[in-house]
């Protein structure tokens, strides 16, 4: 019992210390449930009660499909903004914001810069053709 409010008191604090990474929240988040599952199996094994095992699995199954949907939405997001075009800056350890039409500039800018430059460097340096 004293595992299980352990577990679950280190994934409270993994969820509260770590609120920028969102992978490290969804592991605190499974950690905690993983302690929740682990109490259910300790009383049920303690009441001589089989329903707690199978509340257990079902726990487990909803632990699951939680993280394959934060994973989900978590490569989603991924997809839309990615780490070259963000809507904030860090210059010279400044945090500077970036309007949507300057970001819509940048998309334009990054966009033309790749479909033109890109076959001059492959030509200019044909060893950049295996990394493709």
């Amino acid at each position: 019992m004293n595992i299980s409010i352990l577990l679950f008191l280190i994934g409270i604090l993994g969820f509260v210390l770590n609120r920028k990474n969102i992978i490290l929240m969804i592991i605190a988040i499974e950690i905690m449930l993983l302690a929740v599952t682990l109490l259910v199996l300790i009383m049920s094994y303690s009441f001589f009660d089989n329903i707690g095992q199978v509340f257990s699995i079902y726990i487990i199954s909803i632990a699951g499909a939680e993280s394959v949907i934060g994973l989900s939405i978590l490569v989603a997001y991924y997809r839309l903004i990615t780490p070259i075009i963000s809507n904030c800056l860090f210059i010279n350890n400044t945090l500077h914001f970036v309007s949507p039409a300057e970001r819509q500039l940048q998309i334009k800018y990054y966009n033309i810069s790749y479909t033109f430059v890109g076959p001059y460097l492959l030509f200019l340096f044909p060893f950049l053709l295996s990394w493709s």
